[in-house]
C-alpha cells in the first residue's frame, strides 16, 4: 500500500477531530454568534454615529430626570440629618439593622410584594379562565376590573368602611352570630398588613384580569382541540397548552405587580398612615415618615436609595431570568 493511500488528502482532517477554538473569537465552540451581535459588529462607523445622535436626547432625559437625582439622593443619604453636619458615612443605612421601626417596615415590604404578587396573578388567572366563555362572561368581568378604574386613595376610603372596628365586615360577623371573630383589624399587626394586601389585591386584580383575558384569545383553538383529541384532560389541556401560551402576559403581570408592591404607599397612608405606631409601614411610608414629618433627610434618602436598588436588582433579575429561559 502507498503512503498517499494512507495520508489524508492536503485541505482535509481526520474524522472524529474538530477545529479547536481561534482565540480571537469569542463565542464558543459549536455556539454561532447571535444575530444581533452579527449585525452590531457589521454596521459601519458612520451608521453607529448617527445611532448614537437619536439616542442622545433620550439618554440626556433619562440622566437628567433619573440618574441625577438618584445620585444627589445618594450623596445626600452620607450625612447626617442636619444642614450643616458633616460626613456621616454609612450610619443612616445602619439603621436597618438597629431602628425597630426600619426592620419592621423592610417586614410589611416583603410581606406586600408576596401578596401583591401572588395574588392578582393567582385570582386574575382564575377569573379570566372562568370567564372566557361563559354566558355571564362581560357582565364579571366588568364587576372585576371596575375597582382598578379607581384610585389608591378612593379605594382605601371604601375599605376603611368595611375593616374599622364598627365597619361593615364586624357588624357582619356579630350577625351572624361570629362576634369572636370580630375585631380591630386595622389595630393589630400582623393581621393590619394581611388586609390591606387584600384590599390592594381587590384593586389590582383588574388589571391582571384584562391582560389574561387577552393572551387567552390569542391562543389558537387548533391546539386545545389536537390536545382533546388525543386526550387530554382539562387539567392536562391547562398546564401544557394554555399556561405556555401564556408565558409572555404573565411576565408583564408579574413585573408590573413587583413594582406596585415595592411602591405601595397612597391605600397605606389613607388606611393607617403606618400606624399603629409604624406597625404597617413599607419602605415608601418610611422614606415619606423620615424625610418630611420627622424632617430626617439623611435617613429619607438611604430609605430612598435602599428601595429604588431593591425595585432594580428584583427587575433586572426576573426579567433576566425570562430572557434567558426564551434563550435571547
Amino acid at each position: 500500500m502507498s503512503a498517499s493511500a494512507t495520508r489524508p488528502a492536503a485541505g482535509t482532517r481526520p474524522a472524529g477531530t474538530t477545529d479547536p477554538v481561534s482565540p480571537k473569537d469569542p463565542t464558543p465552540a459549536g455556539r454561532p454568534p447571535s444575530p444581533r451581535r452579527r449585525a452590531r459588529r457589521g454596521l459601519p462607523l458612520r451608521e453607529r454615529l448617527t445611532s448614537g445622535a437619536f439616542l442622545a436626547p433620550a439618554v440626556l432625559l433619562v440622566g437628567a430626570l433619573l440618574l441625577a437625582p438618584f445620585a444627589a439622593t445618594l450623596w445626600r443619604s452620607l450625612f447626617n440629618d442636619h444642614r450643616a453636619s458633616g460626613f456621616a458615612q454609612l450610619d443612616n443605612y445602619r439603621l436597618f439593622f438597629t431602628n425597630e421601626a426600619l426592620v419592621r417596615s423592610v417586614e410589611n415590604t416583603l410581606m406586600w410584594v408576596a401578596g401583591t404578587v401572588l395574588l392578582p396573578f393567582v385570582l386574575g388567572l382564575a377569573i379570566a379562565c372562568m370567564t372566557d366563555a361563559t354566558r355571564w362572561s362581560r357582565f364579571a368581568r366588568l364587576c372585576v376590573v371596575t375597582p382598578y378604574a379607581l384610585s389608591g386613595a378612593a379605594v382605601a376610603v371604601v375599605w376603611n368602611f368595611v375593616l374599622t372596628s364598627d365597619g361593615a365586615l364586624n357588624q357582619l360577623l356579630k350577625t351572624v352570630g361570629l362576634d369572636s371573630l370580630a375585631h380591630g383589624w386595622l389595630l393589630e399587626w400582623p393581621s393590619s398588613t394581611v388586609v390591606m394586601i387584600l384590599a390592594n389585591a381587590w384593586q389590582a386584580t383588574g388589571v391582571a384580569v384584562i391582560l389574561f383575558l387577552v393572551g387567552l384569545q390569542g391562543i389558537p383553538p387548533e391546539t386545545l382541540e389536537a390536545a382533546s383529541l388525543d386526550g387530554a384532560s382539562p387539567w392536562q389541556r391547562f398546564r401544557h397548552v394554555v399556561l405556555p401560551q401564556l408565558r409572555p402576559v404573565s411576565i408583564i403581570v408579574i413585573g408590573m405587580s413587583l413594582a406596585n408592591g415595592l411602591k405601595s404607599f397612597d391605600l397605606i397612608w389613607v388606611l393607617t398612615q403606618g400606624g399603629p405606631g409604624r406597625a404597617t409601614e413599607t419602605l415608601a411610608v418610611s422614606m415619606y415618615q423620615e424625610t418630611f414629618l420627622l424632617q430626617h433627610p439623611g435617613a429619607g434618602a438611604a430609605i430612598a436609595v435602599v428601595l429604588t436598588v431593591i425595585v432594580l436588582a428584583a427587575s433586572w433579575l426576573y426579567l433576566r431570568r425570562q430572557l434567558d429561559a426564551k434563550g435571547e
